[in-house]
């Protein structure tokens, strides 16, 4: 059962199989250059395992979406070179980013974890919202 939220400061939230996904997105116009049409965000992650075994997340997978419909997808093994263990009620943050060719976009993705019984499933991670103020309608 998946159950999604989102507030008015732009944090998205979304558990699935007992794991909390929080991102928190932040345009980053110090490191953006709109005359040539680089536009960067940092996005802010809280993974939450509220279940009842110990986990691991394994790899992520993004899909990232521009305005103009491009789209990149981006696979690996952990989150900032890490593969982090998260037993019942503990948590994980880290930050990263992504640039992109417009002022606006969309990710959303997954993150592959592992239970100590030995099974894999997906935590969802919420679609979220990408946009600068240097476009004018938001997409989402």
């Amino acid at each position: 059962m998946e159950h999604l939220s989102t507030d008015t400061q732009g944090t998205y939230v979304l558990t699935t199989h007992s794991i909390t996904v929080t991102v928190e997105p932040e345009f980053l116009d110090e490191q953006s250059e709109p005359e040539e049409h680089r536009f960067f965000w940092a996005y802010h992650v809280r993974i939450e395992n509220q279940g009842t075994q110990n986990v691991q997340l394994k790899s992520r997978y993004w899909h990232i979406t521009d305005e103009m419909g491009h789209v990149q997808e981006v696979a690996g093994a952990g989150v900032i070179g890490e593969q982090p263990y998260l037993s019942p009620g503990e948590s994980f943050e880290y930050s990263s980013g992504t640039p992109l060719g417009t002022p606006s976009g969309i990710m959303q993705g997954h993150y592959t974890m592992e239970a100590e019984n030995g099974e894999s499933f997906e935590a969802t991670i919420p679609v979220f919202s990408l946009d600068s103020p240097y476009h004018s309608r938001q997409l989402h």
